[in-house]
């Protein structure tokens, strides 16, 4: 990879020759640039099916006030009116899944 040495921009081809895109600054000389692109594939995508349930939000100690006995929650917030409120806060007891919103 060549720099322009007025600015420093990387070099691209242009019609005929590499110049610069950000000045004026072009050169004939022969240029041979690389591009290469080193990646992992050990990494797996992880697919979530949509037909399956799956939580992702964090638990937390919570009384449910439906079942009187859950005492784990999942929980997450949620901007529910305009940017100047408060967000509100919803739980999802563990036991019986009834969902409760909490405004601040």
């Amino acid at each position: 990879m060549q720099f322009c040495p007025k600015c420093g921009s990387i070099l691209i081809m242009k019609q005929k020759n590499f110049g610069c895109s950000r000045c004026s600054y072009s050169t004939k000389e022969e240029i041979n640039m690389v591009i290469k692109e080193d990646h992992d594939e050990k990494i797996g995508i992880t697919i979530i099916d949509k037909d399956q349930e799956a939580t992702i939000n964090p638990v937390t100690n919570f009384d449910c006030p439906k079942c009187k006995k859950g005492k784990r929650a999942y929980f997450w917030t949620q901007q529910m009116r305009s940017g100047d409120e408060p967000e509100s806060r919803f739980y999802k007891c563990i036991k019986c899944e009834c969902v409760t919103r909490i405004d601040s």
